[in-house]
C-alpha cells in the first residue's frame, strides 16, 4: 500500500523540491503540498481507502482545514461518524471548537495530512480530550520524521503514517 500512496502523491504533484519554509518556521528541501493530493480525486480516494483499512469502528476527527477532505472522504468510505476540530474556538455562532456530534467518552482516531513537529495534531487531541473523547491514535498521510511521533508519544498518543518522508524521498525523481 505504501507504494500506491507514494505513487498517488507524486501523480498529484504533491511532492515538490526546492527551498521551502514550513509552518513551524523551519526550512526544507522538499515540500508535501497537502492541497495537491487532497484536491486530486484519485489521490484522495487512494488515501481514504488506506485510512479506511486502519481506522476500525471509531469516530474520526479531522483537523481543520487540511484534514477536512481526508476525514470526509474516509467517513464516506467507512460509514464512520466524524467531527472537525478547529484550530481555535469559533468566536461567533455556536462558539464551537469541535464541529459535529461527539458523545462523552467517545473513542476517536484523529486524521491528519502531514506531521512535522506534531503540535497541530497534539492540539486537536487535547481539544478532543477536553470535550470528553478518548484519543490515543493519530493517523497521518505523511510523517516528515521530524519529531511528531516523539511529541505525541509523550502524551500517550501513537502516530501511525501511511508513508514517511523516507518513503517519499527514496526514489527521488
Amino acid at each position: 500500500m505504501k507504494a500506491e500512496i507514494v505513487a498517488a502523491l507524486k501523480a498529484a504533484e504533491a511532492v515538490r523540491y526546492g527551498e521551502f519554509e514550513l509552518s513551524h518556521g523551519g526550512t526544507s528541501e522538499y515540500y508535501v503540498d497537502k492541497y495537491r493530493f487532497e484536491t486530486d480525486p484519485q489521490a484522495l480516494e487512494t488515501v481514504a481507502a488506506a485510512f479506511a483499512e486502519r481506522v476500525g469502528d471509531f469516530t474520526l476527527a479531522g483537523v481543520a482545514l487540511g484534514a477536512v477532505p481526508l476525514v470526509t472522504a474516509t467517513g464516506i468510505e467507512t460509514g464512520n461518524p466524524y467531527v472537525i476540530v478547529r484550530k481555535q474556538t469559533k468566536e461567533y455562532g455556536t462558539g464551537n471548537r469541535i464541529e459535529g456530534t461527539l458523545p462523552e467518552g467517545e473513542p476517536v482516531v484523529v486524521l491528519e495530512d502531514v506531521a512535522t513537529t506534531g503540535k497541530s495534531a497534539l492540539s486537536a487531541v487535547e481539544a478532543l480530550r477536553e470535550a470528553g473523547a478518548t484519543v490515543d491514535r493519530v493517523l497521518v498521510v505523511v510523517d516528515r520524521e521530524e519529531g511528531a511521533a516523539e511529541l505525541l508519544a509523550e502524551h500517550d498518543v501513537t502516530l501511525e503514517s501511511l508513508v514517511t518522508a523516507s518513503d517519499l524521498l527514496a526514489d527521488r525523481d
